[in-house]
């Protein structure tokens, strides 16, 4: 299965269970992954027979700049359902979300969740 690729989109929203985290914001990362047949693309040269990855930024940006989830888990599942919603000929998508300035007392580069959705699930 073919994929494409989408690496360390940055973006600013308000995510988590501290009451801080909700008001002040903080920056998150987002990875993602979409597996599809890509060969039909490859031979045509026409962005109308693959995934456009500048409308799925837009999508990416809009539910995380847009909403407060308390839970990375509900952003990374809200990303992957509306993706695999608008792309039909997406079967499976990896959406990864980090979170570089959690809360946490102590030295690390990102915690965070990663989750792999298909549609045979």
């Amino acid at each position: 299965m073919d994929k494409i690729i989408m690496k360390n989109l940055r973006f600013y929203g308000y995510h988590g269970v501290l009451p801080e985290e909700q008001e002040d914001g903080q920056n998150f990362i987002v990875d993602l992954e979409m597996y599809l047949g890509l060969h039909k693309a490859g031979c045509s040269d026409d962005i109308k027979d693959t995934v456009d990855y500048s409308r799925v930024y837009g999508i990416i940006k809009e539910i995380t700049e847009s909403n407060k989830f308390r839970l990375v888990e509900k952003l990374a599942e809200s990303i992957s359902r509306e993706i695999m919603s608008i792309y039909k000929e997406i079967e499976k998508i990896s959406v990864t979300v980090k979170k570089p300035e959690a809360p946490i007392d102590g030295d690390f580069d990102w915690v965070g969740v990663q989750i792999l959705r298909s549609r045979n699930e």
